[in-house]
């Protein structure tokens, strides 16, 4: 039977591709420590859980309103306004069933056949395949060569008739970098220049390190609001994955289209879990800090370890819980007899030989890179890079 031109054009998530390998092996009895997904081993905060169960227990179990219960749309709202001063309306709110649905559905409401939106490579491995699945087109800015650190005279040359948004995700899924207010007040002026629509992922926004602080887009520039569709979510900073439940902010228009294409998709997120997401942005602050603080510990020791490895070189990670290593010195090269070619190579020979899963940053727009998160507990992370470096002792030409 065929399939369509669509299906057949897009690419499984490497991410999950990983995982879902590393998985198997564990199961299999091999002593696998798997770097792959950006997942917090940590439980869900309890003010997140009572709430759930008090949720269960009130028979909060039918459909939702299908952008979200009004109860959590105006905690949304309390957030924004507490942590970044912004005044939104519950109407302005989008609650989805993670942000990564909402990215596509933001895409789905801005871009016609051909409209072209603007990324900075290295990028998380959905926003290609989303924008493709909306007939759109993208534009890559590299930013390999310049400390992941999009240049704006390289971002303006990028612009042409067809663009219609820049993608902004900071702190960034997979380099770790953490973009400051002077790149991000020059983006909002491109956009402005060029009536681009931004959409601001800042799903990391409470995971930065070393005295680097996030700077929410709209609230350095206020007037980019009504051009703005911000992009956030429980999964990460409060260690919430699996209840799926991310939000979007903007301008009511879109919003409301938003909600009309998810109406036909998943009709409403998760209700219990809409629930567990009030507990948790009012009652999980502390929780917040304290898997933070763990974070920022990790984040140390896998820096310190990559620091004292042959061959690889990295950019010590500002935010988020990934650090991303080029590994290109090493490529042609060989493991045991077997030829590393790529970095696809790379991966599967480091998995089949020390049980260590990565990333290969092809999946990302950078071939010959690795992506390590460091969102595992330290005793894995101790021996993880005890095992890559070994790997990586075991090369030669």
């Amino acid at each position: 039977m065929k399939l369509s031109s669509r299906a057949m054009k897009m690419e499984p998530s490497a991410t999950l591709a990983v995982t879902a390998k590393a998985k198997e092996l564990k199961r299999a009895g091999k002593p696998v420590i798997s770097f792959g997904a950006g997942e917090p081993d940590f439980a869900s905060p309890p003010a997140a859980l009572e709430a759930a169960r008090a949720a269960m227990d009130r028979g909060e179990t039918h459909y939702t309103p299908g952008s979200g219960i009004v109860e959590l749309r105006e905690a949304v709202c309390g957030y924004y306004q507490d942590r970044f001063g912004l005044s939104y309306e519950p109407t302005q709110v989008l609650v989805g069933s993670g942000a990564k649905p909402l990215v596509y559905e933001a895409f789905s409401c801005i871009l016609d056949p051909g409209d072209e939106v603007l990324l900075f490579a290295p990028a998380w491995v959905s926003y290609v395949e989303q924008i493709r699945l909306c007939d759109g087109r993208e534009v890559v800015v590299d930013t390999a060569g310049t400390d992941y650190i999009p240049r704006l005279e390289d971002v303006r040359r990028a612009v042409t008739d067809r663009t219609r948004a820049i993608l902004i995700n900071t702190p960034c899924n997979p380099t770790g970098v953490v973009y400051d207010g002077d790149l991000l007040r020059g983006l909002a002026a491109i956009a402005e220049e060029h009536d681009l629509w931004i959409i601001f992922d800042e799903i990391y926004e409470r995971l930065t390190y070393g005295g680097k602080a996030h700077e929410n887009l709209v609230a350095l520039v206020p007037e980019a609001k009504e051009r703005t569709i911000v992009i956030n979510g429980v999964s990460k900073a409060f260690a919430m994955t699996g209840w799926r439940i991310g939000y979007a902010l903007g301008p009511k228009a879109v919003m409301d289209k938003m909600a009309a294409l998810q109406g036909h998709l998943t009709s409403n997120a998760c209700s219990i879990s809409q629930w567990a997401s009030v507990g948790a942005l009012q009652g999980a602050d502390d929780d917040v800090r304290t898997m933070h603080a763990a974070f920022e510990d990790r984040r140390n020791l896998i820096v310190d370890r990559l620091l004292a490895m042959p061959h690889i070189a990295f950019a010590p990670p500002e935010g988020a819980f990934y650090a991303f290593v080029d590994v290109r010195a090493c490529l042609g090269m060989k493991h045991d007899g077997q030829s590393l070619d790529d970095d696809v190579t790379f991966c599967s020979r480091l998995l089949e030989a020390e049980y260590v899963a990565a990333v290969p940053g092809s999946a990302f727009l950078a071939p010959g890179f690795l992506r390590f998160s460091y969102a595992n507990a330290k005793e894995e992370i101790e021996e993880g890079m005890k095992r890559f470096h070994r790997f990586l002792e075991q090369l030669r030409p």
